[in-house]
């Protein structure tokens, strides 16, 4: 278990959620090499298996941001990395940052934090009410239709975006950032990303979509190096995805390819925060 209270104000933070990206797609292209990129992120197993909190991108977003992460699929309680600060909480530690706040973003803030988001799918695009709920957090929030999941060179504008924001930054002074990505390529549509598309949207395409997004990784990868602080990076999908399993399609329903989600915690930079 991580201790966040010596972790929170050491290092940059780092959000990084896949969209919709399924626990055994993750897996599959961790092992066949097809995700090099963030083979060098993670540790040689791999890929942890975790049980989301929410099924669709709203929910479980605003769970993430009221400190309730993705939890092993073990009996708990499962202690908790950043929590806010309620009446009753049984799974918050010694280790786990807490804030007082109704939510991590917020806390973070009031703790010296600059909080960029950059968002993905519809739930981020503030052109409705609904769609302003989650980047309101945020001192900045960046959303635009070339960074949608109907963009096939999303995830490029997205990094390029992020690595922009946290040169600007830097060059400004040496406030500590959390950075939050929605990473939108992985959710429908995908086909596009295929060699040859198919009429729709498979498993494949999913794996082709994350193995695009490998191959940007790069571009945030030396953004986060350039910093002067180390980061402690949370990846994570929010949910899965189904392509006909059982008969079902999508998510935001109760099925083992939506709940499970690949889930990993790591540091990077800064000579590997030695």
């Amino acid at each position: 278990m991580w201790d966040m209270n010596r972790i929170v104000g050491s290092h940059d933070l780092l959000l990084l959620t896949l969209d919709t990206l399924r626990y055994d797609v993750a897996t599959d292209l961790f092992a066949a090499g097809r995700t090099p990129h963030f083979a060098a992120w993670l540790p040689p197993e791999g890929w942890e298996a975790r049980h989301t909190p929410g099924s669709f991108t709203y929910a479980a977003h605003q769970a993430f941001f009221a400190g309730f992460l993705p939890t092993p699929p073990t009996p708990g309680p499962h202690p908790r990395l950043f929590a806010t600060r309620f009446p009753g909480s049984e799974t918050s530690t010694a280790s786990t940052f807490v804030v007082d706040a109704p939510d991590i973003v917020t806390g973070l803030a009031d703790h010296g934090y600059h909080t960029v988001g950059i968002g993905g799918v519809g739930f981020f695009n503030p052109a409705s009410p609904l769609g302003r709920v989650l980047p309101s957090l945020f001192a900045e929030f960046h959303w635009s239709r070339a960074m949608g999941v109907t963009a096939p060179d999303s995830t490029q504008r997205q990094f390029e975006l992020a690595a922009e924001r946290l040169d600007a930054l830097s060059a400004a002074g040496d406030e500590p950032a959390l950075l939050f990505i929605n990473v939108s390529a992985l959710h429908q549509p995908n086909r596009h990303y295929a060699p040859e598309p198919p009429p729709d949207d498979t498993v494949a395409t999913h794996g082709d979509a994350l193995a695009y997004v490998d191959s940007q990784l790069p571009i945030l990868n030396a953004a986060l190096r350039r910093r002067r602080r180390p980061w402690f990076v949370i990846a994570t999908s929010d949910h899965g995805t189904t392509y006909g399993e059982d008969g079902y399609t999508g998510h935001r329903l109760a099925h083992p390819t939506v709940w499970t989600v690949p889930f990993a915690a790591f540091r990077i930079g800064a000579q590997e925060a030695a």
